[in-house]
């Protein structure tokens, strides 16, 4: 991928967002962290950014819904994913020792991620709004009787030591995130193997049975559904509209079959991306 390709993450150099970001794009990418979700979107509507990273799962914590949201009215594309490990580590300023700290910061998850380990001793526990920030902010202020839980990668770009290291309670714990562009973009990516997934939005009528018509297309048709979510149709009072992870690709005939189908049994109907799925790293 050419290194003029701008790409823009929520968090400061060495999240887990940047780390998706590398995987996917390569170390050439110019990265752009912003400050929030929302920021990324922003970054992408005004030009900023020819591409974005946002977390859409975690194994252990979920869907990430404020990005569904985010992506909810179509402006947005998904073009690919990234799947990078959550690993943890305990780490403070150059000279610190363990009995020394008083206090641990990081993203909520994070320390919900490495609670085990962090409840063997009565250190304050403190949230962030992201990890890499929580070692960034030690650094800056030179505090020595703090600690922040972070990537290794992060640990070492912010100048922090590993005190203790693996101490997520899954270490199998892995991240999904969405490569995002604006819809109609040109920006090109790079080809991609993989197998098929295509992300889709479906508004039903609340009526009885009308998400069982949707679902029933589907299995009839043999096409996979490996998610399903419900958000807040925003539209409607109690209403709803529901995300599905399909595994096929829009163009293949079956899944074309079933969205010729759904034309009739729903109220609204969007293919928000299909792309190859991401491996884990």
């Amino acid at each position: 991928m050419s290194g003029n390709v701008r790409v823009a993450y929520s968090g400061e150099p060495g999240a887990f967002a940047e780390d998706a970001l590398i995987a996917f794009f390569g170390e050439s990418a110019t990265s752009l962290p912003v400050g929030s979700f929302g920021e990324v979107r922003e970054a992408l509507l005004d030009g900023r950014a020819q591409f974005g990273i946002l977390p859409i799962e975690n194994l252990v914590n979920g869907t990430v819904r404020e990005t569904l949201d985010l992506v909810r009215d179509g402006a947005l594309e998904i073009v690919g994913e990234s799947v990078v490990p959550v690993n943890l580590v305990l780490a403070a300023l150059p000279g610190v020792t363990i009995d020394e700290v008083t206090r641990v910061y990081s993203h909520a998850q994070a320390l919900a991620q490495s609670e085990p380990f962090l409840r063997t001793r009565a250190w304050q526990l403190l949230s962030t709004y992201n990890t890499a920030g929580a070692g960034a902010s030690i650094r800056e202020r030179s505090e020595r009787d703090a600690a922040a839980v972070l990537s290794p990668r992060a640990a070492k770009l912010h100048g922090l030591v590993e005190l203790a290291s693996g101490i997520e309670r899954d270490p199998g714990n892995r991240t999904r995130f969405w490569v995002l562009r604006t819809s109609g973009s040109t920006a090109e990516l790079s080809a991609r193997t993989g197998a098929p997934r295509t992300t889709l939005l479906v508004g039903v009528p609340n009526v009885p049975g009308a998400l069982l018509a949707v679902l029933q297309n589907f299995a009839e048709a043999g096409v996979n559904m490996s998610k399903l979510e419900s958000r807040p149709s925003q539209v409607g009072d109690w209403e709803y509209v529901f995300w599905m992870d399909l595994d096929a690709g829009a163009s293949e005939p079956a899944l074309q079959g079933v969205l010729r189908e759904l034309e009739a049994v729903t109220s609204e109907l969007r293919i928000l991306g299909s792309y190859p799925r991401g491996a884990a790293l």
